[in-house]
């Protein structure tokens, strides 16, 4: 992969979503697709969005007891992604399971917090302490169950960075300086979430929904 920017196609529609990696597929190194995508087309989707030569990030956030999350990577290792999501709150059990269902390629790395989640959301599900340390200690739990990173927030990466020198580090709800923050919470810029130790850096709605996604894209790695 040459570039860190990963695109996030947030287009649930398969046409728009191929014409839109073609547009930009010179600017980004990987796509996500997450889980809107996938429950639409399946497999034949990601075959699909494969097939225009960039890996995918099969972002599904799997979430369940350890044996129904080891046979659903099982379901998609015929796909190879290159990256797949499970959270980390499912626990180290589930999460070994997972990585060892995987295929030999595939990067299985742990949702620690969402980004669209902060203190006040985590009070109100019993979760005590900030969202600075309940990503630390998710990130050190998926260490622990040998997944490859986790995901977190450009807020957390640096700290995470100095706990798990060798993790693979993924930053979503990246927003260029002059974007707004959406329905993200805790946002950095691209080139701040780099700096700090990021591997990969997922952008979506930025470029998806620019009026000139090729050169959202282009100004965005000139930042980097």
């Amino acid at each position: 992969m040459t570039s860190p920017l990963c695109l996030a196609v947030d287009l649930p529609q398969l046409e728009p979503a191929k014409a839109l990696v073609r547009q930009v597929k010179a600017h980004i190194g990987m796509v996500k697709l997450g889980l809107e995508f996938f429950c639409a087309h399946g497999h034949h989707g990601v075959h699909e969005v494969a097939q225009m030569g960039l890996p995918v990030f099969l972002d599904l956030k799997l979430h369940d007891i350890p044996n129904t999350v080891a046979s659903a990577m099982q379901a998609i290792r015929v796909l190879e992604p290159a990256i797949v999501t499970v959270h980390a709150s499912g626990g180290r059990a589930m999460m070994e399971d997972a990585k060892a269902a995987a295929g030999e390629r595939t990067k299985v790395v742990a949702v620690t917090l969402l980004t669209s989640l902060d203190e006040r959301d985590l009070q109100r599900t019993g979760i005590a302490g900030s969202a600075h340390d309940q990503v630390l200690r998710l990130a050190e739990l998926a260490e622990a169950a040998g997944l490859d990173g986790v995901v977190c927030s450009g807020h957390e990466v640096a700290a995470v960075h100095r706990q798990w020198k060798g993790g693979y580090l993924v930053v979503p709800g990246l927003r260029p300086a002059a974007a707004g923050a959406a329905d993200q919470k805790r946002v950095v810029t691209p080139r701040q979430a780099r700096d700090d130790g990021a591997s990969l850096l997922v952008i979506g709605r930025p470029i998806s929904r620019a009026d000139d996604p090729v050169a959202a894209a282009r100004a965005i790695e000139a930042t980097l």
